[in-house]
């Protein structure tokens, strides 16, 4: 939960609504499959508009301030084991973290994870977790049936 909160921070010094967020280290391919998911988020989630990045990334977006954060391709979660609860929403395998009250979310079952960030002031995640689950399903190619 550390990595999640250090992950997206609001940066100071660095302008209005820029958002200081770390792009998770991954292999090229993964990074081209991404940065067609980050295209394509929206301007707005959650009601919150979208925020500049530093360092620049082609594979971390966030809105709002607090920020709603991703960040596409994270390594496999350590808390992703066999009997690990996942929500599904339209047909895209979540992991909550922490499972009791998550504000944070990887996308499972993919080729890349997508970690999504909901600070609790934003309200339930639902909404966030129904706009990304559609796009990681057009843009990030599931992985074979059974593997998470």
């Amino acid at each position: 939960m550390a990595a999640a909160v250090a992950g997206v921070l609001l940066a100071t010094g660095c302008g209005a609504g820029t958002v200081r967020m770390e792009p998770p280290k991954t292999d090229e391919t993964t990074v081209r499959t991404c940065a067609a998911l980050v295209a394509a988020l929206p301007d707005t989630l959650m009601g919150a508009r979208r925020a500049d990045v530093t360092p620049e990334s082609d594979v971390t977006a966030a809105w709002g301030d607090p920020p709603i954060g991703v960040r596409c391709g994270v390594p496999r979660p350590a808390a992703l084991t066999i009997d690990a609860p996942l929500q599904e929403v339209d047909g895209v395998p979540w992991l909550p973290v922490p499972a009791d009250d998550p504000t944070m979310f990887v996308a499972v079952g993919h080729t890349a994870y997508v970690e999504l960030t909901v600070p609790p002031s934003h309200g339930p995640a639902a909404a966030a977790l129904t706009t990304l689950s559609a796009l990681v399903e057009e843009h990030v190619p599931p992985l074979p049936e059974g593997r998470l």
